[in-house]
């Protein structure tokens, strides 16, 4: 277990895990993504990679359970997850889980155990950025809108990051500890209030 930020001795802490989509994470982008990629660094590539993203799950799934977290005071936030008043944040979880998301599977673990699932992200920003990415993807946008496409992206994604953080700023309590899985993409720690400990397991395939 490491630190990975100096901010003294809080008695709120956060394991800030940067993670890889599988397909089963990318929903109805899934194959336009493979497709794109396939296109632009071969088929071989593409299992390669599939096949890190596999062993990358595998590892952290052990490193995770190693933690011998104490379950009933452990929040998992989670990258791509809603916030919502209807309260389905397992429901989301478990269909995402029996579509192959080994991210999900590990969610699904978790709660199980006892650690309890917190909406993190905004429905709204999500929607924004979907739509975004639908644009990119389905070529429906002209070339030289591909810069403004890059700033937008860079826009919903740092105000993604506030409200992440806002998340956990006002739900992660004073003896709990926090799980925060999250692309390697975002900058949530910044954000954060200065009494959480933010820490990394002990995985060589995770970067903290």
């Amino acid at each position: 277990m490491s630190s990975t930020k100096a901010n003294g001795h809080g008695d709120r802490k956060l394991f800030y895990i940067p993670i890889v989509h599988t397909e089963a994470d990318m929903g109805a982008l899934s194959e336009a993504i493979k497709m794109a990629y396939i296109k632009k660094m071969g088929l071989q590539a593409w299992k390669r990679k599939r096949d890190l993203i596999e062993r990358f799950w595998k590892e952290l799934e052990i490193a995770v359970d190693n933690l011998n977290l104490p379950y009933p005071e452990t929040k998992i936030y989670q990258d791509g997850l809603p916030l919502s008043d209807r309260g389905n944040d397992l429901e989301i979880v478990n269909k995402l889980a029996s579509a192959g998301s080994r991210n999900h599977e590990l969610l699904k673990k978790l709660v199980e155990k006892g650690a309890t699932l917190i909406g993190t992200e905004s429905p709204n920003l999500l929607l924004e950025e979907y739509n975004l990415a639908t644009k990119t993807f389905n070529g429906s946008e002209p070339s030289d809108g591909d810069e403004a496409q890059k700033l937008k992206a860079e826009e919903i994604l740092k105000r993604r990051d506030e409200f992440i953080a806002k998340r956990i700023n006002e739900t992660l309590k004073p003896g709990e500890i926090g799980i925060l899985f999250i692309g390697s993409l975002h900058n949530v720690i910044p954000l954060l209030d200065p009494d959480i400990e933010t820490l990394a397991p002990n995985n060589p395939l995770v970067k903290g």
